[in-house]
């Protein structure tokens, strides 16, 4: 959480905007595993972090992806809003808008946020209690997108 001052002398407790993203390649997503001294550490996860001051969503999305992967990305849509305070592993109520786009050229080297990045297929993902957070739910919910597109994006956890 966030503390803040208000004009009027007002304090309040503020929540972090985040974002996810399924960055993908053919059938396979880039997922990295979480370094050991990070919240949900040695866990699968969604390549993402926190929005930075004087950023917008699409720049922040893809400087995460660069920062811990290297790779550029193109095509970045949105995909949902998680915006419940209870998600799972979660300790900063952090709002989550969940992405995905396709990798382009890779450009660096990933940061110290991972131990290791892995390409998965769609179809062969690491089970749900190995991939931190809710991040499970998003590729669950980005894979019947694919199957059957609906309408995007989506607000909260499944699809109605």
């Amino acid at each position: 959480m966030i503390t803040c001052r208000f004009e009027n002398g007002h304090g309040a407790a503020l929540r972090h905007v985040v974002t996810d993203n399924i960055v993908l390649r053919g059938g396979e997503v880039l997922l990295v595993r979480r370094s050991r001294h990070l919240l949900e550490g040695g866990k699968w996860a969604l390549v993402g972090g926190f929005v930075e001051r004087d950023e917008t969503l699409p720049q922040a999305a893809a400087r995460e992806i660069v920062e811990e992967t290297g790779y550029q990305v193109t095509d970045l849509t949105l995909l949902r809003v998680i915006d419940r305070p209870d998600r799972p592993g979660e300790d900063r109520q952090n709002i989550s808008f969940v992405h995905f786009c396709a990798a382009g050229e890779k450009v660096g080297a990933a940061d110290d946020e991972s131990e290791e990045q892995r390409w998965f297929s769609l179809d062969d993902l690491p089970p749900a209690l190995e991939i931190a957070f809710d991040h499970f739910e998003s590729l669950e919910i980005f894979i019947a997108y694919r199957r059957k597109p609906f309408s995007l994006p989506l607000y909260g956890s499944r699809r109605r």
